[in-house]
């Protein structure tokens, strides 16, 4: 297997059969990303871990160009990317539990009021961290990396170049203003 920084710079290059090569470097990390993801909150979205990684370079490729020039940058990007697939998926599901012509019975309310519960929350921190986002682009940044990526502190800090006692204290003031603006 060739090294990913490498294989970056040859997907950037153009070169023929470069991106499957990355994808098939990366694939054991992106599944740790996609693992730690579904994880820490995004159980209810109806993917598993497998789904979440191929669904992911599915978009990457229909995207076109990779926007990464390091192997830093290119788990960042795939943490945004899953991201993007899970908030999509709550948002199907949500959709299809509202329309339709069929009749609906539930057996166990609660069970779904759970469900329901927790697909909202993911939706409404998605929206929160827009927010933020354009408020700290660095807070935001980390929230997603930590939040939807599954990233430790000390990955956080190797990957935007900061200390891990900064990615520390981003973490810490980006939660209270999340809590702030979902309960405002």
């Amino acid at each position: 297997m060739s090294d990913i920084g490498d294989l970056i710079r040859r997907v950037n290059a153009g070169e023929p059969g470069a991106q499957d090569a990355l994808f098939a470097s990366a694939y054991g990390e992106l599944r740790k990303l996609a693992r730690a993801r579904l994880h820490n909150g995004g159980r209810n979205t109806c993917l598993d871990t497998t789904a979440l990684v191929h669904e992911s370079y599915l978009r990457y490729v229909s995207g076109g160009q990779l926007r990464a020039e390091d192997r830093r940058a290119f788990f960042a990007y795939a943490s945004r990317v899953m991201r993007s697939v899970i908030i999509d998926a709550v948002r199907e599901r949500q959709s299809e539990r509202r329309g339709g012509d069929l009749d609906r019975l539930t057996l166990n309310t609660h069970l779904q009021d759970g469900v329901q519960a927790a697909e909202e929350e993911v939706l409404q921190v998605d929206e929160a961290l827009e927010v933020l986002g354009q408020a700290e682009p660095r807070l935001a940044k980390v929230v997603e990396m930590r939040y939807f990526g599954g990233y430790t502190e000390r990955e956080i800090a190797d990957t935007l170049a900061l200390t891990e006692r900064t990615v520390r204290r981003d973490w810490d003031k980006a939660r209270l203003l999340l809590r702030a603006m979902l309960e405002g």
